[in-house]
């Protein structure tokens, strides 16, 4: 049984295989209407259960839509709905879900929650987020990346503002695919060792370099993200706009990468925070592609995991 739960808990040649049979199925359904089935229907009788704790409309639309596309069908849950790891333990929902369904996915805080629920589940789990990884994401960052551009291995990534969670799993993907990822944000913000970690140990380059105008110099690919959560207080708030105010990605900082570097953010955005509605919505912007990736990049991994 494959569960996805992290780009570096996944062997690198099946992630390679996830990215092409997206791009295939993907070039498959161009000019067919939304809604209107995959010739194959990998999922057919299957149901997937979608089980979100924290918000979402990308990874729940896509995700639904994914399903329905090959076929399947999907059941939708909030924590509210579940009480999950309240009135009943995580291990016993595991095992409950396990009897109903044949996959699930689940976005979710604390990652403790997410390796649970694949120790005692019977069937596929899949990691829609949590509060230190978000694979799904960057499967669809790299599909478009590649799609644009040619392979990922060997390029270089910068990845400004917070070390958050999508920015360590940048880090487990530049290992795994082989490129280089160079980190700008203040101290306070820097991603996880563990994470830089693994990526060194698998050849890649990894820097961190305060100065953005230096940290994008040579970049063919620029990435941020929101400056905040939808959780921190007013105060907190306002101490990270002033903490990462020199770390906004505009047009005068897109001038110092690649003159093709391409732009990303994984949505939703702050404009005119993390990122200037210029560079969002500007020629190297890629910022819908990667929303739209998310369908095809899940697709195939839901695929993996099922072995369909």
């Amino acid at each position: 049984m494959n569960h996805f739960l992290d780009i570096h808990k996944t062997d690198s040649t099946d992630l390679r295989a996830m990215i092409d049979q997206a791009g295939v199925m993907k070039q498959a359904r161009l000019g067919r209407p939304k809604a209107a089935p995959d010739d194959e229907r990998p999922l057919k009788d299957r149901m997937v259960a979608l089980i979100f704790e924290k918000p979402s409309t990308r990874t729940r639309v896509s995700f639904d839509v994914g399903v329905r596309q090959m076929g399947g069908q999907t059941m939708v849950l909030s924590g509210k709905d579940m009480q999950l790891g309240h009135g009943e333990t995580i291990a016993d929902t595991a095992r409950v879900l396990s009897r109903y369904v044949d996959m699930i996915m689940i976005r979710t805080f604390d990652e403790t929650i997410l390796t649970e629920m694949a120790e005692y589940s019977d069937v596929p789990v899949i990691n829609g987020l949590t509060d230190r990884t978000h694979p799904c994401q960057i499967m669809a960052d790299v599909l478009t990346f590649e799609e644009h551009r040619g392979p990922i291995a060997g390029k270089k990534v910068v990845w400004t503002g917070d070390g958050n969670n999508v920015c360590a799993s940048f880090l487990h993907a530049a290992g795994q695919f082989g490129f280089d990822l160079t980190f700008t944000g203040p101290a306070q913000l820097d991603p996880e060792e563990e994470f830089m970690g693994f990526a060194r140990q698998k050849g890649s380059k990894i820097v961190i370099e305060r100065d953005p105008h230096k940290a994008v110099e040579g970049a063919d690919l620029v990435v941020a993200d929101t400056w905040v959560s939808m959780h921190d207080s007013q105060s907190a708030k306002e101490r990270r706009h002033n903490m990462l105010r020199p770390y906004q990605v505009n047009a005068e900082l897109m001038s110092h990468a690649k003159p093709d570097a391409l732009f990303m953010h994984c949505l939703p955005a702050h404009r005119e925070e993390e990122a200037t509605s210029e560079v969002m919505d500007g020629p190297n912007s890629v910022i819908f592609d990667e929303a739209e990736n998310r369908l095809h990049a899940q697709k195939a991994v839901m695929r993996w995991c099922l072995g369909v």
